[in-house]
């Protein structure tokens, strides 16, 4: 079975498409002024006016307040919110209630201790996003091109379905998924060239990996 893969920090109309193309089922849009992957919400929008049905438009927030939730909902077409901060449960369940969209909770894993989160979290998000924790001197809350163990994962279940994230490329998704019976991934940085800078091939390429 193909997994499902999102393909986020898109700023560009030709990766969108190739995204599209290739199968992903989730576009992500980072409304985080400090990410080299940040858009505005017009932009947001335009990125997302073509894209069809069954593909859902994700925005990436960081610890957002609900002006910026609603400045951007108000211009850009969104069918998922992202949440990628330390946001409480007690946040995630206000998102969903402010925003009337279904909410995917990221949690940084690094060692087992970090596994209860994701039962907490599962209560209150509709879907869960597995991370690699980012380092504590670390500007970005994702992105970074960092991996976890993944056996930390192998034979768990959650409330939620779940995708996993951090460190993924073209080269190792296979084994990732594999490893964690992952139904779903998210990559960013292992399709770039540069930060920020996404490669339709590289695109292609992860999608491709991934079924």
């Amino acid at each position: 079975m193909m997994a499902q893969v999102k393909i986020c920090g898109l700023s560009q109309p030709a990766h969108v498409a190739a995204a599209v193309e290739a199968g992903a089922r989730y576009l992500g849009f980072v409304f985080f002024a400090e990410s080299p992957r940040a858009v505005t919400p017009g932009r947001a929008r335009a990125l997302g006016a073509e894209v069809p049905p069954g593909v859902a438009r994700v925005g990436l927030f960081v610890d957002p307040d609900d002006a910026l939730l609603q400045a951007v909902l108000a211009e850009a077409h969104l069918d998922l919110i992202q949440l990628h901060g330390a946001e409480s449960p007690g946040r995630v369940a206000d998102v969903k209630a402010l925003t009337g969209l279904p909410v995917m909770k990221a949690v940084g894993l690094s060692a087992p201790e970090d596994l209860p989160a994701l039962t907490d979290y599962g209560l209150v998000a509709d879907l869960l996003l597995v991370d690699a924790k980012p380092p504590k001197d670390a500007v970005l809350p994702g992105g970074n091109g960092l991996a976890f163990d993944w056996r930390l994962l192998t034979g768990r279940r959650w409330l939620r379905p779940w995708l996993l994230a951090g460190g993924l490329t073209p080269a190792n998704v296979a084994e990732a998924i594999r490893l964690t019976g992952a139904r779903g991934v998210d990559v960013s940085s292992g399709v770039e060239t540069a930060p920020g800078v996404k490669d339709s091939g590289m695109i292609r390429d992860f999608i491709a990996a991934a079924s």
